[in-house]
């Protein structure tokens, strides 16, 4: 018999976060973030939390929501150019970065999801980035050390899902969020539809519900687009 994981809101959904933990947060630029976790997140007014997520999002949107309040302590990102007060913090030194390249950011989650400690990639060499960390050869090709990211809780935004947890994302929110999902230990998903036990094609699920302790339908998105390009008439 499935296992429902399905919680009442997010206020049942955040319970247990504290000040001081790492939190993932799922979503490629504004897209497919979970902003009901966010939000409540933000009502919470836990502080000193470390941030892993793609990017920051901005000044009045997404994690820029948690970084207007001084809520984050340190950020793990990749892409953070969007957000002013987030350039604010980091050159005034009242903000922790570590900023690490895309792909190697993706495959830090994946590879703490999969149980793997470490890997080496050549992304980063002879950067910043290399300071400090093991380099070895392979194949005539310097590589670094990276380590595995995992977090106290993982929050992610899907498409659909059901009661027990399986998840499917659509389009672009696929980027981060299911290796995020892997990666928590406890992961907290809010979806747009929540169906019943079942109904999911399994052959079209993308994250299995056995990586997610809860689930809850979320509302009011805003799903706000970062950088609106039109055609000139």
């Amino acid at each position: 018999m499935a296992i429902s994981k399905q919680v009442k809101d997010v206020t049942a959904a955040c319970s247990g976060v504290e000040s001081g933990m790492t939190l993932m947060l799922g979503g490629f630029g504004l897209c497919g973030i979970p902003e009901c976790s966010i939000a409540e997140l933000v009502r919470l007014g836990i502080q000193d939390v470390t941030c892993i997520s793609n990017n920051a999002g901005v000044d009045d949107f997404g994690l820029g929501l948690l970084l207007q309040q001084r809520q984050i302590r340190k950020m793990i990102s990749s892409y953070v150019g969007e957000n002013d007060e987030f350039e604010r913090q980091m050159l005034s030194g009242e903000l922790e970065v570590d900023l690490i390249p895309q792909g190697s950011l993706a495959e830090r989650c994946r590879a703490g999801g999969a149980g793997i400690p470490a890997f080496y990639t050549p992304a980063g060499y002879g950067t910043e980035v290399a300071a400090g960390k093991e380099v070895r050869d392979f194949n005539g090709k310097p590589h670094i050390l990276e380590s595995a990211l995992t977090a106290d809780f993982a929050f992610v935004k899907a498409w659909k899902g059901d009661a027990s947890g399986n998840l499917i994302f659509k389009a672009t929110a696929r980027n981060f969020n299911p290796m995020m999902a892997m990666a928590g230990k406890i992961t907290v998903a809010e979806v747009e539809e929540l169906v019943p036990e079942g109904e999911l094609d399994p052959n079209s699920v993308h994250t299995p519900g056995i990586f997610v302790q809860r689930i809850f339908q979320g509302s009011g998105y805003e799903k706000r687009i970062e950088q609106r390009t039109v055609q000139s008439r």
